[in-house]
């Protein structure tokens, strides 16, 4: 049986390889860009779309296989993003960024 979570998610998923090439959207991600096309950025390069420094950014986060987590805030809607590298059998592949909304007032728990 094959579950289509990715889509029901309200957490934008975003798949690139190793050259910027955006690879998959689930559809929380292909609605936070309308006006860029939505799933038609399938296939597109993000490096077009980005400013120098996120471009610069992520050919960082895709040279160390690094990591890459920050909040921002537009429109009134506060965000965490979270980039990290995915791997085929151990062989980096490219990023996936989740972005999702949070509250501006979080409860944050120290558990032991």
């Amino acid at each position: 049986m094959q579950v289509n979570w990715k889509d029901e998610l309200s957490v934008a998923i975003t798949v690139c390889d190793t050259n910027g090439t955006i690879l998959e959207m689930n559809k929380k991600s292909a609605e936070s860009f309308p006006k860029e096309g939505g799933y038609d950025l399938i296939g597109k390069n993000l490096f077009e779309c980005h400013s120098q420094d996120s471009v610069n950014k992520i050919h960082e986060l895709i040279a160390e296989e690094k990591t890459n987590v920050y909040t921002i805030e537009k429109n009134g809607i506060k965000k965490l993003i979270y980039q990290a590298p995915w791997f085929d059998n151990g062989k980096l592949k490219g990023l996936v960024e989740l972005s999702f909304e949070i509250p501006f007032d979080m409860l944050h728990f120290i558990r032991s």
